[in-house]
């Protein structure tokens, strides 16, 4: 069962029905000014960072799911509707969402009267802009009388659902003409402020919600629109609102525009103020002014579909599966964009006040946008780069808004610092930009600790291998990927966090197999930096090389002999010294992630292991909606486990198809030479092959969710946890970078298609390094090697030189032989 469809040729997905099983949202917003909005214009916007800056309230796990947000209440001659569905509810003649790429518009009509509304965040400014069209098209005129709503939230967002004995006598407003300035706690520490505003002459206004709704009243019911008059009420502590009355009367056939405006200001500090208790609008209003008319609404959503336009031109795909293509070309980049911007901290799961941007989280996400935002890719690896210790472990979390690291979390989770060299490799392979490496970047941002930016990579290296267990594998620490396979915690008190309580014993027993893995994956790429660095490599950087060789060479003999277990590569071993992951074990024999990272990283690709273990994940793993992370799940709580076994079986670690690290698996089946299965594995999990079945995914058909519940569970196929996940970069960089082929390599562009033959050929536009490649693939899945030529040239092995900026470069591959098991690498 559908709720919808994709208009491809407009970017966009079209809901036909309020009644989705779930809020399907879309993000608007630009690097500073964000919005969560649902097809029922529910969710709300911050400025920079979803806890300190947050304008307007939200309340999660209320009844209905998808409550407060920016509403328009319509009373026609005494019926009271919204156009939007929520929050009166009331039957609509017609409804439609179109969820575009940075922009909503959300059109209801009932009694002949139709209201749609475009709501978009222009590109150069902290701003949510609201364009409504009210037509008539009934035979009568229409005397309307309508009231916009919505919810200030006191800035901090935490402190707003909790301290409630200051908070209800803090609101304070002021009230200009048609706009309403929301100025709490502005009189002591605060320099910003948020106003909403309307560019038309108002009947009238509300500021204090209980005077809005009334008492004892739900907002579907709310007195003031019921009762089609503003109150003009002035809040005074309590819960604050912005709401404008709008009256107009329309001719049959006639429709008015209008255009809201939510948006936030800042002033300077020494001049808040323009006299005693009146607040400096100066910079609202200068923003204001640059939104009163649709022309001009028209050209930030003009500006808005050219700057989205010439981001997805980066990466053009043309073939016979129109689901692929959607995919690729609109869907994935775009939700790689928001978790780029907002890593995990703020959606309809996360509500943006308990997590900051994840260290690894964030350097996984730069696969999926270093193409897209170089500039912005690198100040973001600055930035993380600055959270770690001397060291080279990491604070886990940072605030975007102080760009410091939470110190509640901590640091501890030991595979995050080899993140940061899988991030900074893929960055400069994308961009040739070496002079990163020079920048000097302070650890814990402290400017007397500043380093290079390669001394930090050293350091995330270095942390690794002085901290080996018994068998020589990493220490866990807190948690590695897996932030719920917590070996060293053993929490048995209620509500105690699984992560942050005190290791048992010293810690330095448990091991991961997993960042065994991900150091052989991660390394290769910092040994060729080491020895490819464009000035040359010195004396110790050729020292500092060989050494890593070394450390490659012990690891992968660790894992030869501890990592694996006979049919397929362990987890991990416990604090007691027993392995985790096995066939020893009586439930959760097989675990997922190491059977895709250590076969990306080459391990038992050339004795058959690889494919042992490959095989195992598709007899035991793997289910029609995807692979689950582990079998058997755990079916009671295991105390020297942690978290992970406290889900029941089939959700979230504990059996779920956790789609994060799906494309792992993918990316080994490419390499160890099963195209056919991982495009499979591909589609599994994909939304746009997904749509078909939205009653059972329940999520957004447009977007990656983190989890699927698995095999094991009572409903299996059912989705949650959508947009922001890493699921959304590893499943682009899985698809364009090894299925499709066309990958960034050090020394140029490598093209190496694995799709499988059912695909037949296909062309990919890809911009890369300021030129433009136009690659021809042709009988891909029929061999897995193939001719390259390059402007009819013929070019020896994978690789693509690297072009001047602004040429264009005709590149084709075509098939040459039988495909085979092989490892190609980047």
């Amino acid at each position: 069962m559908q709720f919808g469809f994709f208009d491809d040729a407009a970017r966009e997905y079209v809901i036909t029905t309020p009644d989705t099983p779930m809020p399907w949202l879309n993000y608007l917003g630009n690097s500073a000014f964000f919005s969560l909005l649902s097809h029922r214009a529910g969710g709300y916007c911050f400025h920079t960072d979803a806890r300190l800056r947050r304008l307007t309230r939200f309340r999660y796990n209320d009844i209905p799911a998808d409550s407060n947000g920016r509403y328009l209440f319509v009373n026609d001659g005494g019926d009271v509707w919204s156009p939007s569905f929520a929050p009166v509810g009331a039957t609509l003649d017609s409804y439609e969402c179109r969820h575009g790429l940075g922009y909503t518009r959300i059109t209801g009509t009932r009694g002949g009267v139709e209201v749609a509304t475009l709501f978009l965040v222009p590109l150069d400014d902290p701003a949510e802009l609201h364009q409504v069209t009210v037509t008539n098209h009934s035979d009568a005129v229409k005397e309307l009388t309508l009231f916009s709503y919505l919810e200030f939230c006191l800035w901090d967002a935490l402190d707003d659902q909790t301290n409630y004995q200051r908070n209800l006598s803090l609101a304070e407003v002021e009230v200009e003409g048609s706009t309403i300035y929301h100025t709490t706690e502005y009189r002591e520490r605060r320099n910003h402020l948020a106003f909403y505003s309307v560019n038309c002459p108002i009947a009238g206004f509300d500021t204090d919600r209980d005077t809005f709704v009334g008492r004892w009243r739900p907002l579907a019911q709310a007195e003031v629109p019921h009762s089609g008059a503003p109150r003009n009420s002035l809040v005074s502590g309590w819960y604050p609102i912005g709401s404008h009355a709008i009256t107009l009367r329309l001719e049959p056939g006639e429709s008015r525009d209008l255009v809201f405006i939510l948006g936030y200001a800042e002033n300077p500090p020494e001049a808040k103020f323009v006299a005693p208790g009146v607040v400096r609008k100066d910079p609202a209003r200068a923003l204001l002014a640059r939104y009163q008319t649709v022309a001009q609404v028209d050209a930030a959503m003009a500006a808005l579909r050219g700057y989205w336009d010439s981001l997805l031109d980066g990466f053009q795909l043309r073939s016979a599966d129109p689901l692929l293509d959607r995919s690729v070309n609109t869907w994935n980049p775009y939700q790689c964009m928001t978790t780029f911007n907002l890593s995990r901290s703020a959606s309809g799961f996360e509500t943006g006040i308990g997590r900051g941007m994840g260290f690894r989280d964030s350097n996984q996400d730069l696969l999926g946008i270093v193409w897209m935002l170089p500039e912005r890719s690198r100040q973001r690896i600055l930035d993380l780069a600055a959270t770690q210790f001397p060291d080279g472990s990491a604070y886990h979390q940072y605030q975007p808004l102080t760009k410091r690291g939470n110190h509640a979390l901590g640091s501890g989770f030991n595979d995050d610092p080899l993140w940061l060299i899988v991030g900074v490799c893929h960055y400069l392979k994308e961009t040739g930009d070496w002079s990163i490496l020079d920048e000097q970047v302070p650890f814990d941002n402290d400017p007397a600790l500043a380093k290079p930016l390669l001394d930090h990579l050293i350091a995330s290296y270095q942390y690794v291998v002085t901290n080996l267990g018994p068998h020589g594998l990493p220490l866990i620490g807190r948690a590695d990927w897996n932030d719920c396979l917590n070996l060293n915690c053993f929490s048995d008190l209620p509500g105690e966090s699984f992560q942050t309580t005190a290791n048992r014993g010293d810690g330095r027993v448990a091991e991961s197999v997993f960042i065994a893995g991900l150091f052989c994956y991660a390394l290769p790429d910092l040994i060729a930096v080491l020895r490819n660095r464009p000035a040359g490599a010195g004396t110790d950087e050729l020292a500092l090389a060989a050494e890593l060789e070394q450390a490659l060479a012990a690891m992968t003999a660790a894992v030869d002999v501890a990592g694996w277990d006979g049919g397929w590569f362990r987890r991990a071993w416990d604090a007691f010294g027993e392995p985790v992951g096995s066939a020893a074990n009586a439930e959760g024999q097989l675990y997922i992630e190491p059977q895709g990272m250590c076969v990306m990283a080459g391990l038992g690709v050339s004795d058959g292991r690889a494919r042992r273990a490959l095989d195992a994940v598709e007899a035991r793993l793997a289910s029609e909606h995807g692979i689950a992370l582990l079998a058997p799940a755990y079916t009671s709580y295991h105390l020297e486990l942690g978290e992970i076994s406290s889900y029941p079986p089939g959700y979230k670690e504990n059996g779920g198809i956790f789609c994060h690290n799906n494309p792992w698996v993918i990316i080994a089946e490419t390499i160890a030479g099963s195209p056919e299965r991982a495009f499979d594995y591909y589609r599994r999990i994909t939304p746009a092959y997904r749509e078909a079945i939205s009653e059972v995914h329940g999520q957004e058909p447009y977007v990656y969710s983190q989890m699927i519940a698995g095999p094991e569970a009572p409903r299996h196929g059912q989705a949650k946890n959508s947009w922001l996940t890493g699921t959304a970069a590893w499943a682009y960089h899985a698809v364009t970078s090894w299925l499709l082929g066309v990958r960034p390599g050090l020394d140029g562009l490598v093209i190496c298609p694995r799709m499988p033959s059912s695909a037949g050929d296909y062309e990919v536009t890809r911009r890369y390094r300021g030129a433009t490649y136009h690659i021809r693939v042709i009988g891909s899945g029929t061999s897995a090697a193939g001719r390259l030529t390059v402007d009819g040239q013929p070019v020896d092995g994978e690789v693509v030189p690297v072009a001047a900026p602004g040429e264009v470069i005709e590149v084709v591959w075509s098939a040459l032989r039988s495909p085979k098991s092989s490892v190609s690498q980047e």
